[in-house]
């Protein structure tokens, strides 16, 4: 008799520890439901600016674009908006980032400017926003810069797109 009480219990404590793995897998789904909800956010980094197609080749054989061959080194080049700075970082791959010059949070007639830091500068409101990956580091900016997609063709030849 008294073995089949401890058979019982077990058996009663078996399906409560069932429905309590079954209730927890619930709150589990429901708390990851809910962590992937709020984690998304609005992405409104370049509301000011218009959309435009960007499809720009570039040699970096030729003058104007020797630099781009350093870490470090940078140039402009037509397309975008205003027009796009080039850097090449030295990090990563392709190491080469590629920003558009219109000023992100306002329309200013002038394009930023970038002086080989890290860096570029908005002429009509001193803000500026970093090179490394287009952050606003103005206080109370929200946009950031708007960014192209570098593409290594071969050892000399560059493109840069929309992503």
């Amino acid at each position: 008799m008294r073995f089949n009480t401890n058979v019982q219990n077990i058996c009663k404590l078996q399906s409560f520890t069932n429905k309590l793995d079954v209730i927890t897998m619930h709150k589990l789904f429901l708390l990851l439901v809910l962590a992937v909800f709020f984690s998304c956010e609005k992405n409104d980094t370049n509301d000011v600016l218009p959309d435009v197609f960007v499809d720009e080749t570039i040699n970096l054989n030729l003058p104007q674009y020797i630099n781009l061959q350093t870490p470090s080194g940078w140039a402009y080049t037509n397309g975008g908006i205003k027009g796009i700075v080039i850097q090449n970082t030295g990090i990563g791959n392709p190491p080469y980032k590629a920003f558009d010059r219109a000023c992100p949070n306002n329309d200013c007639a002038a394009p930023m400017n970038f002086d080989g830091s890290l860096r570029l500068k908005c002429s009509c409101d001193n803000s500026e926003y970093s090179i490394i990956d287009g952050s606003p580091q103005t206080r109370g900016n929200i946009h950031f810069a708007r960014e192209y997609k570098v593409i290594v063709l071969n050892t000399s030849t560059l493109k840069i797109i929309n992503f």
